[in-house]
């Protein structure tokens, strides 16, 4: 077990799980943690920081969602992350609140964007999607979530559609496109499933199915749609 540091001190009693995100945020630095080093337990937690364990269970949940830790069943709390960036409930909330909508418009986009590229797409079309999917797959073997490839692939896919209109749509929403590509790439195993997911589409694409590109999109958002963000309650241990 690591040697708690002065950054777990007793907090006092207004909004206790933010408090504590701001606890363990100060004992990562001061100790030094990175990706892959395990936090204290929640009872060690709560014992030095004088709170209940309901607390600290919902500043590590908190921080589960914003992909800076994994929670592993039996076996503790993990850093995802070398520095806990941690974005405010407030943001959280906002974001939680405006994710749907975005989720809605890009498969209502993007599938239809995938449909139009398989009727349309050229040979330098496809070598941009695998490069993409190349440019991802470093990533991930870099321990990274591969969000720039991601980013290259669903662009090269919007390029080989060809449709002025559909790409301005995109262009239009692209910052929420973004957070809903950060949110999902952060789950657990989603990169690599990610992955799986565009080759299936640009496989489609490449064989000119139109209808078979579709719903291998319309797949892959929907996956995108799983996010711990969307299950997380943001008034749960409030008042514990």
């Amino acid at each position: 077990m690591f040697g708690l540091s002065q950054a777990l001190s007793r907090v006092s009693k207004l909004r206790l799980y933010e408090q504590v995100i701001e606890r363990i945020k100060a004992h990562v630095e001061q100790a030094g943690l990175k990706a892959g080093d395990k936090l204290p337990g929640e009872r060690e937690l709560a014992e030095r920081l004088g709170v209940s364990r309901a607390s600290v269970k919902q500043a590590i949940v908190v921080l589960e969602v914003q992909g800076l830790v994994e929670s592993r069943h039996g076996g503790g709390t993990y850093l995802r992350s070398d520095e806990l960036t941690v974005e405010t409930v407030d943001e959280m909330v906002a974001r939680r609140r405006r994710l749907p909508e975005v989720l809605e418009a890009r498969e209502a986009l993007e599938t239809k964007l995938a449909e139009l590229a398989a009727q349309r797409r050229t040979d330098e079309d496809l070598a941009a999607m695998d490069a993409a999917l190349e440019h991802m797959a470093k990533e991930i073997e870099q321990g990274e979530y591969g969000i720039e490839g991601d980013r290259r692939f669903h662009a090269a896919i919007t390029a080989a559609a060809r449709s002025g209109l559909l790409a301005e749509f995109m262009r239009s929403i692209s910052v929420q496109i973004a957070e809903s590509r950060n949110e999902s790439l952060r789950q657990p195993e989603r990169p690599h499933q990610s992955m799986e997911q565009h080759r299936a589409i640009v496989e489609a694409i490449r064989e000119g199915d139109p209808e078979k590109a579709a719903e291998a999109m319309r797949k892959h958002v929907r996956t995108v749609a799983k996010v711990r963000l969307l299950a997380w309650d943001p008034q749960e241990g409030e008042s514990a």
